[in-house]
């Protein structure tokens, strides 16, 4: 599980108190476990906080509003998703508008994400082995 220092763990129990209208109707329905899939909001990420985790799809969703369309925010969005990369997280980005408009079809399309990343993430079973292999010299029957 991804965490993160002491300082980010506070500052993302003060931003569960403070989350934006998009963040808070986003939270209502993802609380109910959409397709089953468990999610955590304002969760500690090394010195981030992401908005909504889902730590079994290892996806980071993000509501961007207005201030996500400067270009220093984008930088900073860049690095943010990068880091996550290097630890196996993918990101997914909400416009907030679009959480206001319409969130049935939002919740929906995260359930198809978390379902997709669930399935990359999957990693073939090895066979059993039917025993050691036979030591050099013995016979194979």
């Amino acid at each position: 599980m991804i965490t993160g220092p002491c300082d980010t763990v506070k500052r993302a129990r003060k931003l569960r108190g403070e989350m934006s209208l998009p963040e808070t109707i986003l939270w209502r329905e993802l609380r109910k476990r959409p397709g089953g899939h468990k999610f955590r909001r304002q969760h500690p990420a090394g010195v981030y906080v992401l908005d909504f985790y889902c730590a079994k799809a290892r996806l980071d969703i993000e509501v961007d509003g207005w201030a996500h369309e400067n270009h220093e925010r984008a930088e900073r969005d860049r690095a943010r998703s990068a880091f996550l990369r290097s630890q196996g997280i993918a990101t997914t980005r909400i416009p907030a508008q679009r959480v206001l408009e319409d969130r049935e079809a939002v919740v929906r399309r995260i359930v198809v994400i978390c379902d997709e990343r669930i399935e990359q993430l999957r990693v073939p079973l090895h066979q059993p082995a039917a025993g050691p292999p036979p030591r050099a010299g013995e016979d194979q029957e």
